[in-house]
Parts: C-alpha cells; sequence; structure tokens
C-alpha cells in the first residue's frame, strides 16, 4: 500500500486511462493510510472519506465513458482556511467553532470541476499567523519525518498530509512563506505564483502578499494543479489574463544566482551543504551558476512586513476575534503588526528590496536559496518565550527563520520550494527557485531538475521513517 500511496499524481491518471488501476482503489489506500498515520501526524480538520469513495466509484465510470476530467479522480487535501460553502470554516480558532462558509473559494472550485475529489480538510495555526502549525482547536501537527518537528505553517496540514502518504495533491495559501515552509519541512514540492496569478476571494485577493497555490510531492504534479487552478475568474478582478499551461521544459544556457542568505539571514549548516549540493546539481546539468550577494537585512525586511501585516492582516484577525481571547502567538503576532511602522514606511522598504532583485535579474534567469535557514521547528512550540536560535543568531521572532518572506515582498516573481537534502534529525531540507515576475516556466524547469537528482517518496530512503 506504502507504494501506492506514493504514487505520483500524473502517474495514477495515467494507470487510470489505461484501466490498471481504479480511482476507489487508490482512494481507499489513502484513506486506509491515514487512518493508520493521522494519530501520529494530524494533518487534517475535517475527512469525507465515505462520500470520497463514492466519488471515486464515479470517477471510474467516467473513465470507462471517456469523460475523464484533469484531475479526475485524484484525492485532494484542501486547506481549511479556504472556505467550501456549507462546511465548517474555523480558520484554527475556537473562536469561529461553528463558523459555517457561505461561498465556495475559486480554487476548490476549479478542482472540484476538473474531478479532483476533496476527501479531507487540512490544518491550519489560528487565522494562519505562524510558521508552525498548532492550536487549541485542532491540536499539533507534524511532520512525518520525525514526530518531534512541526510540519511547518500555515499550509502545515496539507504538507504533512502529501509526506504522510494521506493525500495525493494539496493546496496551500501563503502570506509570509505559508507555502514554502511546510514544502521544506515535509519534503514536497510547494508554489507560491505571482500576484493575481492565482484568483483568491476578497478582501485578501487585493492584498499583493497572499498567494493561493498547490503542494504536491514531485514538480510535475504541482504543475497538474497549478494548472487547473490558474486563471482569471470574473469574481477576483485582481486575477490575470490566462497564460499557457506549465510544462516541464528545458535548462538549456540558463543562468542562476546562488545566494546563501539573503543579506544577514542566519542559516545552519547542514541547509549550508543542501544548498550547495542543489547548485552542483544544476552545474551537472549545465545551468551556470554564480554565488552572489544582497544588500538586505532581516531587520528591514522584517520592518516591511511587520508593517504591511499592521495595516492589512492583524485588523483582519481582530476583526474576526470581535475582541476575544486568541492563542498567545496570535496575540504577539497582532501586537507586533500594529506596533510597526506605516503601510508607506513598508512601501519605501518594498521598493528597495524590489530594485535590487529587479538588478539580479539582469544577469540572472533565477535565483535559489533556502527555503528555512533552520531545517525544522520544534512541535508544540510557539517561540514566544522562548527564542529561536538559528547558527548562533537570536531572532527577533520564529519567522525570521525562513527566508520566505523577501518574496512575498517582491511578490510578482514565482517561487518553487523543492526537497535539497535531509538534515541529521531526518526532517527535510527545502530550496527556494525563485524566478524573474511572472516567468513560471522558468521555476518549473530548475525545480524538476534538482528533484529529479534524487528519488523523493520513490526511494523508500527518501520517505518518512517517523511514522507507520
Amino acid at each position: 500500500m506504502a507504494d501506492l500511496v506514493y504514487l505520483p499524481a500524473t502517474e495514477a491518471l495515467a494507470l487510470f486511462r489505461s484501466g490498471e488501476l481504479a480511482p476507489v482503489e487508490l482512494m481507499a489506500a489513502v484513506v486506509e493510510r491515514a487512518q493508520q498515520t493521522e494519530h501520529t501526524v494530524n494533518a487534517f480538520t475535517d475527512r469525507y472519506f465515505e462520500d470520497a469513495l463514492d466519488q471515486a466509484r464515479e470517477a471510474g465510470d467516467r473513465y470507462a465513458r471517456g469523460e475523464a476530467r484533469p484531475l479526475e479522480g485524484l484525492p485532494v487535501a484542501i486547506k481549511e482556511e479556504q472556505p467550501i460553502a456549507g462546511l465548517p470554516w474555523r480558520e484554527g480558532s475556537t473562536l469561529l467553532r461553528d463558523n459555517i462558509a457561505t461561498e465556495t473559494h475559486p480554487i476548490v472550485e476549479r478542482i472540484m470541476a476538473a474531478g479532483g475529489i476533496v476527501h479531507a480538510r487540512t490544518t491550519t495555526p489560528e487565522f494562519c499567523c505562524a510558521g508552525f502549525t498548532h492550536s487549541d482547536l485542532w491540536g499539533i501537527t507534524r511532520t512525518p519525518w520525525n514526530p518531534d518537528y512541526s510540519s511547518g505553517g500555515s499550509s502545515g496540514g496539507s504538507g504533512a498530509a502529501l509526506a504522510a502518504g494521506s493525500a495525493m495533491l494539496a493546496t496551500g495559501s501563503d502570506i509570509g512563506g505559508s507555502i514554502r515552509i511546510p514544502a521544506s519541512f515535509n519534503g514536497v514540492v510547494g508554489f507560491k505564483p505571482p500576484y493575481g496569478r492565482v484568483p483568491s476571494m476578497p478582501p485578501v485577493n487585493l492584498d499583493t502578499y497572499c498567494h493561493d497555490g498547490p503542494l504536491a510531492r514531485t514538480v510535475p504534479d504541482c504543475a497538474l494543479l497549478q494548472n487547473v487552478i490558474a486563471g482569471p475568474h470574473p469574481m477576483d478582478p485582481a486575477s490575470l489574463p490566462a497564460q499557457p499551461p506549465i510544462t516541464i521544459g528545458g535548462i538549456t544556457g540558463l543562468k542562476v544566482a546562488l545566494c546563501m542568505n539573503l543579506g544577514d539571514y542566519p542559516v545552519e549548516p547542514e541547509v549550508v551543504s543542501a544548498t550547495q549540493t542543489a547548485a552542483d546539481i544544476l552545474r551537472d546539468a549545465g545551468v551556470k551558476v554564480e554565488e552572489i550577494e544582497l544588500p538586505w537585512t532581516r531587520e528591514e525586511i522584517m520592518a516591511a512586513a511587520w508593517a504591511h501585516y499592521g495595516a492589512i492582516f492583524a485588523p483582519m484577525i481582530e476583526t474576526a476575534a470581535a475582541g476575544r481571547e486568541v492563542l498567545r502567538y496570535t496575540r504577539d503576532f497582532v501586537e507586533r503588526a500594529n506596533a510597526a511602522g506605516t503601510f508607506f514606511d513598508a512601501m519605501m522598504i518594498e521598493g528597495k528590496i524590489q530594485e535590487d532583485l529587479a538588478k539580479v535579474f539582469t544577469r540572472a534567469d533565477a535565483l535559489i536559496c533556502p527555503a528555512s535557514g533552520v531545517p525544522a521547528l520544534l512541535a508544540g512550540e510557539d517561540y514566544v518565550d522562548t527564542p529561536l536560535v538559528v547558527n548562533g543568531v537570536e531572532l527577533a521572532h520564529h519567522l525570521e527563520a525562513p527566508l520566505t518572506v523577501p518574496f512575498n515582498v517582491a511578490s510578482r516573481c514565482p517561487v518553487l520550494s523543492v526537497p535539497s537534502g535531509l538534515a541529521q534529525n531526518r526532517v527535510p531540507i527545502g530550496l527556494q527557485v525563485v524566478g524573474r515576475p511572472y516567468d513560471d516556466a522558468t521555476v518549473f524547469a530548475l525545480g524538476n531538475v534538482v528533484t529529479a537528482a534524487n528519488p523523493w517518496y520513490v526511494s523508500r530512503y527518501l520517505r518518512p521513517q517517523g511514522i507507520a
């Protein structure tokens, strides 16, 4: 069964089409896997297994009639933050325990219309405001690779489900790394699309830091889901016109800039080594890789981010909480954001960051860097009273550990997070591949080269050992 649940989604579709595998067989295996692993991983908020099995049988009939759609019969886990009309929508907070969604998120509509089967919803931290996933409502979500460590956040349940084999594809959202951090901590692939590429819902569709996107175990699988959810939507005026579907192209003649610390981000030696290995893989494939420095500091990047969050994200949390008590990591987030500078202050810093990055792209087709300076965060720790130390540097906030926030600032840049190595604690290490604005195809081509060099989830060594 383990081999079946780790089957790439693209291969599962081919087997469905040939009749060698029935959608209900795959769904039954995924359901069984979830029942075996959820007591440790805790990736799901809601399970719709019986209905999913019924839909999988119907998918088999569609294949028999020659009516299969792009995701026909695949189990897809949906981040609970993304609402589905008529179902609970609690955003990780006990304050919203009884809340029911009245609308369905555009990407969920598209997944269902493409034949994807929503068999479960995935956990988040409260109001998606942390780089880990635990809450009073749902408990602690752990990476299947080593349950002592967090699955990351805020799309932690989606990343953990993919790593556990209890989903074939999953959705996430990213306002400061919330797709890329779980991708890194769980050894899967996550894509932060450029702003506007994937439609969202008001008012967050107007926030340039916000991105909905796909997670998967392989780069082609990630492209498969991205092609389904991307494109203009009549209810999102910020959504971009349609582009050709992403295909995994060649890398001949590409030039890549390697920046290990994006200025002064501390990076653990294991992460440095894995990132250098990824750079060597690209060099061996014929890519010209040049190491560079960027004139950035964590202080200025986070100053911009906190001011931006203070103008948009924190008021949204306060509105939802309506004066009631939130978890202490949520309160700490809101207080930091509210104490930050003005939105104009943020824009001045953001302009500088984007200008510096534009200069890099005058001489390189893409930038690579670590996804996080530390392989993982401890499960259940909120780092409010206990400072996080990375490579001897004490951080002011745990969101300074991932090297992801700069690319929410530079929101038009597509970023693909792919696994690049394993730490000594057997938690995966992630690499970010950052493209020029709206150049999605290049990051998929480069990311595919890196992941193809190691058989993630095909080799038994490159599968989680921390679960049944």
